[in-house]
């Protein structure tokens, strides 16, 4: 029988089998709370004592780009020969300051002979410590290099097909568009999701939302491209041309210590800035409190709206902006996301801001910088005033005052020809209100505002028109007190008046259509064709399908104006909440989404003008969405020659549909699609196969044969693509 503890004899005790860690953790002296805050620098000159002041004061001017240290927030310890020890260290005010010096400073030269090492000090005890650290150089294992799918292999459809995701059930899948007959899928597959999904801007990725974090999918064979750890997650917002993506979640993010991706850093975050081309997070943030009481007058706590996006990317992905409310607006740098000019721009009393969708080309500037509106309320004896500011130099471009503002709201028009400021305006009793339109004329030289006032009851609802010049807009009475109806509303359609030359005529009014129920407007991405709905209501659920270019006789009154207004199609989609313009502008999709409601899910897909293809209900049907196209690569003049020739090239479509329809074609077409793919990729492998062997003519060689017509009438475009095949990060000492 073995001995007991209380009879082991001592001579079989050995100290170094016997394991203390939990005894060491549980009776370990915890060092003070708050270090978080404490950073060491390394690799300052070693000064005598009669000149350590004179460092530090230096020190601190380096260190004031990212916090406001003082003097007596230094510790520079002097060694026995009296002179400095080439080390220091400081304490920062917030958590926040201590984290932005590491980053932004460590490794920076402070002169020409002496470059710092900025580190926290909770770091030093992490990694300081004997055993931390394994001290024998284990080289990293780097993974083979695998070639990515071409992730826009979609856009080579023969018949130009478009794609949409749905979420049904606990089913999300990817499917191509068939008009009226049953969508073709891509791909299908259970719990893909746990809460929504998301396309990228330009369509290269479709993200799921896990508990976990954020995953993008992609390429032919729908595989992971990334992934983003982000516990909790609740939403994600993109960077216009897909560098970058923000996540949120409500709860402040816990890191673990060993976490393979987030650090510290990260802890206690809400927002994190991810490169999307590294999957690695760039900066994070606390979530900003909103202003405002926290308590109603019965001492409840006030449920504040979160402001999304809270982070608005420029239209060149260089910027990500934030405004803390009522005092300024942060702009951060990217990909380095150090704050522009090292500071924030100071706007008293900022209520929103937006940037413009697209790089502003102003008349009379040479550099084209990028843009963003704000406004700000009537501040005391001050009016409420709409500015235009230039990113980077931050120079103010335009700015207007306005008064008896009530609430505003800034519209941008997609090339950033025009932003629109709808302004609320109060009465001098304040018992009634009105809307006036400032119009800022971006790109015409001074940015000239035109204002329409002829307006008389409210807008709810305003829309440009993409890459265009025209809009609608909604307007609502005043509610009486405990209506139980919603008031009637009125849509209006505006245009510019015809000029000689190429100069924008004044906007003119062109129709109002009272006595509806309408609030919500839908432009086709391309123009021309607009569906004004009811959606989210109970009582109605109308969809009209209107064209601003009709082909047919023009009034007389609208002789002067840049439109021809038609009402094509009424239709009905009984508890609707959701429409979608497919990117070609083809085709309308509706739907009634199971996250409203739960009465007759399921999606409607119409043509543009308001024909009904295809119907279909399905039991908890979530969502529907059109795969965004990325912009084409065709200069203006081919694409001019395009829609010349259109009538020609619409005769082959004609056909194709044709044999399409005819149910006993449908088999053939689809064996012919199936040979011409296994050829296409066949053909493909066969060029690799060549280029591997040295022929450099080998595309020439695939030609023979083809006719010199081939050869002449097709063009190929190249588009580079780069992938990341290794990323180092050295700390210089």
């Amino acid at each position: 029988m073995a001995p007991s503890f209380d009879n082991l004899p001592v001579d079989d005790v050995d100290d170094e089998e016997i394991d203390f860690s939990d005894l060491r953790e549980q009776f370990e002296v915890r060092l003070e709370e708050g270090l978080d805050t404490f950073v060491v620098i390394d690799g300052l000159p070693e000064v005598p004592e009669e000149s350590q002041q004179k460092l530090v004061k230096f020190l601190l001017r380096k260190l004031k780009s990212v916090g406001k240290p003082r003097e007596d927030n230094v510790f520079m310890p002097l060694g026995d020969d009296g002179k400095t020890q080439g080390f220091c260290f400081v304490e920062f005010a917030t958590v926040e300051q201590a984290a932005a010096a590491c980053k932004a400073l460590n490794g920076t030269p402070l002169d020409k002979k002496h470059t710092i090492a900025v580190n926290k000090l909770s770091d030093i005890e992490r990694y300081g410590r004997e055993g931390r650290i394994d001290e024998e150089y284990q080289p990293p294992q780097i993974d083979e290099f695998q070639e990515k799918e071409h992730l826009r292999e979609w856009l080579g459809d023969i018949e130009a097909r478009d794609q949409f995701v749905m979420y049904r059930g606990d089913t999300v899948g990817v499917f191509w568009n068939e008009k009226e007959a049953p969508p073709e899928p891509a791909v299908d597959r259970p719990h893909w999701t746990d809460a929504f999904v998301q396309w990228s801007p330009l369509g290269t990725y479709l993200a799921s939302v896990h508990g976990q974090g954020v995953q993008l999918w992609g390429g032919k064979s729908w595989n992971r491209q990334r992934r983003f750890a982000h516990p909790g997650v609740n939403l994600l917002d993109f960077s216009p041309n897909e560098n970058y993506i923000i996540t949120w979640s409500h709860r402040p993010i816990q890191v673990d210590e060993n976490h393979p991706v987030l650090t510290l850093e990260e802890d206690g975050k809400n927002y994190v800035v991810w490169d999307i081309g590294t999957g690695k997070p760039l900066r994070s943030f606390v979530t900003l409190d909103l202003p405002g009481p926290s308590m109603d007058e019965h001492g409840n706590p006030i449920k504040k709206k979160i402001q999304w996006p809270a982070f608005k990317w420029s239209a060149d992905d260089k910027y990500v902006a934030r405004m803390t409310q009522g005092q300024s607006i942060s702009v951060y740098e990217l990909p380095k996301m150090n704050l522009l000019d090292k500071t924030s721009v100071k706007i008293e009393g900022v209520m929103d801001f937006d940037w413009a969708p697209a790089t502003p080309k102003r008349d009379g500037v040479r550099d084209y910088e990028q843009l963003f509106c704000y406004w700000t309320p009537e501040l005391g004896s001050n009016p409420a005033k709409v500015g235009l500011m230039s990113i980077p130099s931050k120079q103010v471009v335009r700015t207007r005052n306005l008064f008896n503002v009530s609430d505003a709201k800034l519209h941008w028009q997609s090339q950033a020809a025009y932003v629109c400021v709808k302004v609320d305006r109060h009465s001098k009793s304040k018992k009634s209100l009105a809307t006036n339109l400032e119009i800022f004329r971006v790109q015409e030289k001074g940015v000239p505002v035109e204002v329409v006032d002829s307006i008389k009851d409210t807008v709810i609802n305003f829309a440009w028109e993409p890459k265009g010049d025209r809009f609608v807009l909604i307007t609502a009475g005043e509610v009486p007190a405990n209506a139980a109806v919603p008031p009637k509303t009125a849509v209006s359609f505006f245009c510019p008046e015809k000029t000689k030359g190429s100069a924008v005529g004044n906007f003119r009014h062109i129709r109002t259509i009272d006595r509806k129920n309408s609030n919500a407007i839908y432009w086709s991405p391309k123009g021309r064709f607009v569906v004004v709905a009811t959606v989210h209501s109970q009582q109605s659920f109308e969809l009209d399908f209107w064209d601003l270019d009709f082909e047919g006789e023009k009034e007389e009154k609208d002789k002067d104006l840049t439109a021809n207004l038609q009402l094509m199609s009424t239709a009905e989609h009984y508890g609707v909440t959701d429409v979608e313009w497919d990117p070609t502008g083809r085709y309308v999709a509706t739907c009634a989404s199971a996250f409203r409601h739960q009465m007759e899910n399921g999606y409607h897909i119409y043509d543009f003008k308001g024909n009904l293809l295809r119907e279909e209900h399905i039991d908890r049907f979530k969502q529907f969405l059109w795969r965004p196209r990325p912009p084409t690569m065709l200069s203006k003049e081919e694409q001019k020659k395009i829609r010349k020739n259109l009538r020609e090239y619409s005769k082959m479509f004609d056909e194709q549909d044709l044999i399409k329809k005819n149910s006993a074609n449908r088999a053939v077409v689809e064996h012919r699609r199936r040979l011409l793919e296994e050829w296409l990729a066949w053909r493909a492998s066969v060029e690799e196969e060549l280029k591997a062997e040295g022929i450099v003519d080998a595309l020439e060689a695939m030609n023979v044969g083809k006719g010199d017509d081939f050869k002449d009438g097709e063009e190929v475009i190249e588009e580079i693509i780069e992938e990341i095949v290794e990323e180092t990060e050295e700390i210089v000492a």
